[in-house]
């Protein structure tokens, strides 16, 4: 277990304090602590973009009002409509031989809350969770990444001026730190990141048996149905796979569609790319790729299935040392190929032709459970049939990502896209525990079942065990 740095335990230490001290805040404190986040995104999104843009080298500052500003702030005022009524105790019934006692489930905050926040978005996958631990009653420690400094630094800032240091704390550093950090006795930690670094972080949390929400990737299939309509799919299809550069976890990773609409699909995107996202290398409303090791991985993957005999179809100009990497589809490619293997996390798009739907539905259920699934096709009986022969951690119909931004459904993975889940009400029970109650009345008869066991027990006990 790797040493841990002071800069990590001196906050631990005093979050950990205050939790024992002052234990399980009320409404008003945790509607107090909401409102403190609602006004560090709002009252300083141009500094949020700023930061973020010049992290990345370009990334339109429109995008992250949409993507990250917006979800942030649309979660706290839900929290703030509703975490009153999620505190209160769940009502349950007792057994029929334990009447008149009765039940109920009593809603207790975990403690102290990990988050490790990733660099693709890296203030909503902060705010987010963030915003369900303090509702559900926690004091958070939050690890930034270290590939997205000039936003990390900022938001240390802003979290320092908003909130006691007992409240929340926000720490930077390298994977050192990081590996460090998921090694703290936490009562919950949520990693969002890579399945490969996910597994690293499930076995530090084991040795203190860290409970663990994990938001991994993974291939996420888009499947355009016999019934589509193709130029919608294509339109929702490409802007999923497109904005933020394609560097989202719930990406398009590839497209499933019947052979003979692949001319017809690769036709409409380029139309469509050329519409939205003209004079790409200049065009200030694409975001470039965060940084050359990440570039370069996207050239490596292209540059693999080229070599196997791929084609590729670029839908506008590469500009590397800005770091503009062009909407590319991919053709004949197969899963002896790397970007078939792994996420991509970039806008390269692969497309898959198959003959018939049960074929494609086969393939997605071959490979490991991705983060999320999309479906084009108006025909409810394709769409019932796909929804029961597949597993993801999310589906959205007739479009693309936004079953994420819907606080009344849990986001989470199934297997290798993830463990466990958050947002809304989920989010308040993943960092909550709710804690069993039993209220034994004034009168009850288990006094009859006290020892010596003689003939009224032994009739009782007939009773009890159906005899």
């Amino acid at each position: 277990m790797p040493e841990t740095p002071p800069t990590l335990q001196d906050p631990f230490a005093r979050l950990r304090a205050a939790q024992a001290r002052e234990g399980a805040p009320d409404w008003p404190e945790r509607a107090l602590r909401l409102r403190a986040l609602a006004a560090l995104v709002s009252g300083h999104r141009a500094a949020i973009a700023a930061a973020i843009n010049a992290d990345f080298g370009r990334r339109p500052s429109e995008e992250t009002d949409l993507l990250e500003v917006f979800p942030s702030l649309s979660g706290i005022r839900h929290a703030l409509r509703h975490g009153r009524r999620w505190m209160r105790p769940r009502r349950r019934w007792a057994g029929l031989w334990f009447l008149p006692a009765r039940t109920e489930l009593r809603p207790q905050p975990a403690g102290v809350v990990g988050i490790v926040v990733p660099w693709n978005y890296p203030l909503y996958l902060a705010v987010g969770p963030l915003t369900d631990a303090l509702v559900a009653g926690n004091r958070v420690l939050v690890k930034m990444s270290e590939h997205t400094p000039r936003f990390s630094a900022l938001f240390a800032e802003l979290v320092a001026a908003h909130f006691a240091a007992d409240e929340v704390a926000v720490v930077t550093g390298d994977a050192e730190v990081a590996r460090a950090f998921c090694s703290l006795p936490f009562d919950h930690l949520l990693f969002t990141g890579s399945t490969a670094v996910g597994r690293e972080v499930m076995r530090a949390a084991a040795e203190n048996l860290t409970p663990v929400t994990l938001e991994l990737g993974g291939k996420s299939p888009a499947i355009i149905g016999p019934q589509a309509r193709l130029t919608h799919a294509v339109e929702r299809i490409l802007l999923g796979s497109l904005l933020n550069a394609g560097q989202t976890c719930i990406a398009p990773d590839y497209v499933l569609l019947p052979r003979a609409q692949v001319p017809a699909f690769v036709d409409a995107a380029r139309g469509l790319v050329a519409r939205l996202y003209p004079r790409l290398p200049e065009n200030p409303h694409y975001a470039s790729i965060a940084s050359p090791r990440h570039y370069a991985r996207l050239a490596a993957l292209r540059d693999g299935a080229l070599a196997a005999g791929a084609t590729a179809i670029a839908l506008g100009e590469a500009d590397a040392e800005a770091g503009i990497f062009p909407p590319t589809l991919l053709l004949g490619v197969d899963d002896t190929m790397a970007v078939m293997r792994e996420e991509i996390f970039g806008p390269i798009l692969p497309l898959l032709p198959y003959d018939t739907l049960d074929e494609a539905l086969a393939y997605v259920g071959a490979h490991p459970h991705p983060l999320a699934l999309y479906l084009f096709d108006d025909e409810r009986a394709t769409v019932e049939r796909v929804l029961a022969k597949s597993q993801a951690g999310g589906v959205t119909v007739n479009d693309t990502l936004l079953h994420i931004a819907q606080h009344d459904l849990p986001f989470g993975g199934v297997g290798a896209s993830g463990i466990g889940a958050y947002h809304g009400e989920e989010g308040f029970r993943t960092f909550s525990r709710l804690k069993p109650v039993f209220h034994q009345a004034r009168w009850s008869p288990v006094g009859w079942l006290n020892p010596p066991y003689g003939a009224r027990f032994r009739r009782l006990l007939k009773v009890l065990l159906g005899r």
